[in-house]
């Protein structure tokens, strides 16, 4: 596949016109648009297909990129997000972090999965014993978003999805946090992930538009969700509980704080003993992170990991490698199409006192 370039920021710009009037020449000024290519701070990893929402992970000293797969659709586009409509994986692996990725292909297809219709987004995938596996959301045949754990022998795939989702799981963007011997796995997605849908435990189908039922910008924001897995990796392994993000002062983030409440796309490291829940804040195209002792938190509220990308969303994983960490997220540098992304990666740094230096991914 050859991916087009054509993403261009608007700036404007002051030019002398001639215009011709009654017969007579003059000079005006006229403000008009002129294209000019941003500058970025990370290159795409990966030019051959689109991808996005890169979870990685380092097994066995090798690293490995889990995206979403973009595709191009002919589902008109709406607040639900219908015209993300990925329909399978693909695994990357690199020997170190200057390596180029391998593409090892397809990993798990739409129509392996007994019970999904569509929408195959964001994965992750962790390793216990000798089996690798791959969560993911997707569409059952009444739309309604669940969660869904394949299995392989390999951590690149091809792996084999389970017959039915995890039990009780709805909602998208599911994580995996192992901590010692336990694995924990976070999701939720607002708006199209349908999270606020979920608010009473039951999914309410009001027929509104996606953001009919979230709550009052003056009551706390909905919570992203986490659980510990099951023994088997397949299941929750308790009931799951809500995640409190919080303010400096201990209060629940409004929902009406667009710019710090949580939207989507969780993940989860741990740094000096603490815990670090980041997170996108969606319309407001930040990933935000918030600090807590314990996975299930709570997490207070400290500020910005990476500021907007070039694109509608914004979706990253933070990982350890070589004693350095990294983030990866995506932009849309490669397409300028919001549903059509490449994955990149930049250092990331914990300063002194434990937060993170906030990155720039478009530079000045």
């Amino acid at each position: 596949m050859n991916l087009k370039s054509i993403s261009r920021v608007a700036l404007l710009a002051t030019i002398p016109l001639f215009a011709i009037s009654c017969g007579e020449s003059k000079d005006t000024e006229e403000e008009v648009e002129v294209s000019e290519a941003p500058k970025f701070l990370s290159k795409p990893l990966v030019s051959h297909i689109y991808t996005a929402d890169p979870s990685v992970h380092v097994f066995d000293g090798t690293i490995y990129i889990y995206p979403s797969h973009d595709v191009e659709s002919v589902v008109e586009e709406d607040d639900s997000g219908a015209h993300f409509n990925m329909r399978d994986y693909h695994v990357f692996s690199m020997t170190d972090i200057n390596a180029e990725p391998v593409d090892h292909g397809r990993a798990l297809d739409v129509d392996d999965v007994k019970w999904a219709k569509r929408q195959m987004w964001a994965p992750d995938a962790a390793k216990k014993g000798d089996k690798y596996y791959l969560y993911f959301p997707a569409k059952d045949f009444d739309d309604i978003f669940r969660l869904g754990v394949a299995v392989s022998d390999s951590p690149t795939g091809p792996f084999t999805a389970q017959p039915e989702p995890m039990k009780g799981s709805y909602s998208i963007d599911p994580a995996v946090f192992q901590d010692g011997e336990e694995y924990y796995i976070y999701w939720g997605g607002i708006w199209g992930g349908q999270l606020q849908k979920w608010r009473t435990g039951e999914y309410l189908s009001t027929g509104k538009s996606p953001y009919a039922d979230e709550p009052e910008d003056d009551e706390p924001a909905i919570s992203p969700m986490v659980a510990k897995l099951s023994d088997d990796m397949l299941e929750f392994g308790e009931e799951p509980k809500k995640i409190a993000i919080l303010d400096q002062d201990g209060t629940p983030i409004k929902a009406g704080d667009h710019e710090r409440r949580f939207f989507e796309a969780a993940w989860v490291h741990k740094h000096n003993d603490k815990y670090y829940f980041s997170y996108s804040t969606g319309d407001t195209h930040n990933i935000a992170y918030a600090i807590g002792d314990s996975p299930y938190g709570p997490f207070t509220y400290q500020g910005v990991v990476l500021k907007p990308v070039q694109g509608w969303t914004n979706h990253h994983s933070i990982v350890k490698i070589d004693g350095k960490w990294y983030i990866f997220y995506h932009d849309t540098e490669l397409s300028g199409e919001t549903h059509l992304r490449n994955i990149k990666m930049a250092e990331l740094e914990h300063l002194a006192d434990g937060t993170i230096k906030t990155i720039e991914p478009i530079l000045k």
